[in-house]
């Protein structure tokens, strides 16, 4: 006999419940990765919000980068295409400006070519896997996606400016970075063949590199201290704070181990309140980013968001805008993220 959809809905959520469980309790079978304890776990706590003494410069320059890309740039799809045009040739210069050496990565779609854009800094032994950092540049049809996902570009402008400055400075890493911001990860193209990162991870695939890992750095820009802020996948709710004051670092279960040192490092130096997942990729939400494309092509590899619609309630919407962002908190997760990055390229 046929399931009715909430039938269905009912045993997924009941499936979903049974692996966190067993996850949290079963040695050896562990999805959940709780590596330390979260500053956020006490919801009743003041948030931790102190920044590096840079901080508030780092939360304005993040500010000035999502106001271009989300109000001076605007929707950019393929049904945008203008948009898009000038979000890309925007995050050359930007990248070019940084002293990274910069690539358009172009592949076909319809009649038109549409890009990755991929900026690197090559490490003091360039033969070690690289490490990429990436961040989607297009937005949803009429959405100025300020936090979806201007706030991850504006991140991963400014780690890639901090990175190359103490390269510059004769501070380099020995892997090599790669910044690299994708097209194509809304829909229509989302786990499509079109999906800018999957184009860019076969690639690798295809050269036989082998990847440290991948960042994902997807709308990371709005935090609420109400308690109630924060929803989850079915069965998630049990384990997590209802208070959206948090960044999530999410990922499958193989790439638990990834995930769970570089959550490790981030807490080690950071006093953002943080949570951190390695749960099977069919759980929703989890694998709903540019971290999934390389998922598919065997690397390890991890989102860093808010959590997206699970806590904005802008998300996919025309009133995404850069007004909705926290951009001191924000400026706190890039720097914990930085530190992250320092110690996995090190």
């Amino acid at each position: 006999m046929k399931k009715s959809p909430r039938s269905k809905k009912r045993c997924m959520w009941i499936l979903s419940s049974i692996l966190i469980l067993l996850g949290l309790l079963v040695p050896g079978v562990r999805c959940v990765t709780h590596p330390g304890a979260s500053h956020g776990k006490d919801e009743s706590a003041p948030l931790h919000k102190t920044l590096e003494s840079a901080g508030l410069t780092l939360a304005e320059r993040l500010r000035r980068h999502v106001e271009k890309i989300a109000t001076e740039i605007g929707p950019r799809s393929y049904t945008h295409l203008a948009a898009l045009r000038e979000a890309e040739e925007w995050l050359v210069k930007s990248f070019s400006d940084a002293g990274l050496v910069v690539r358009k990565l172009g592949f076909q779609v319809g009649d038109q070519e549409l890009f990755n854009i991929e900026a690197s800094l090559v490490g003091t032994q360039s033969e070690k896997p690289a490490l990429v950092i990436g961040a989607h540049y297009d937005s949803v049809d009429d959405c100025p996606a300020a936090n979806d996902n201007g706030s991850g570009v504006a991140a991963l402008l400014e780690l890639a400016k901090q990175f190359s400055s103490a390269a510059r400075s004769g501070k380099r890493l020995t892997h090599t970075l790669r910044f690299v911001a994708f097209v194509n990860e809304e829909p229509p193209f989302f786990q499509t063949e079109k999906m800018g990162s999957l184009v860019y991870a076969k690639a690798c695939k295809a050269r036989n590199e082998q990847l440290l890992g991948m960042l994902s750095l997807e709308t990371i820009g709005y935090y609420s201290d109400e308690k109630g802020s924060q929803r989850f996948p079915a069965g998630l709710g049990l384990f997590y704070p209802s208070t959206g004051n948090f960044i999530a670092f999410v990922g499958n279960l193989a790439s638990r181990s990834f995930l769970k040192r570089s959550l490790t490092i981030f807490r080690a130096g950071s006093s953002f309140p943080s949570e951190g997942a390695s749960l099977p990729a069919f759980i929703p939400g989890i694998g709903w980013s540019d971290h999934w494309s390389f998922w598919q092509c065997g690397y390890q590899a991890f989102m860093v968001t808010d959590t997206a619609l699970f806590r904005y309630p802008y998300y996919h919407d025309a009133n995404d805008t850069p007004d909705k962002i926290d951009y001191e908190r924000m400026a706190s997760v890039v720097t914990g993220v930085a530190l992250v990055v320092e110690e996995l390229a090190r």
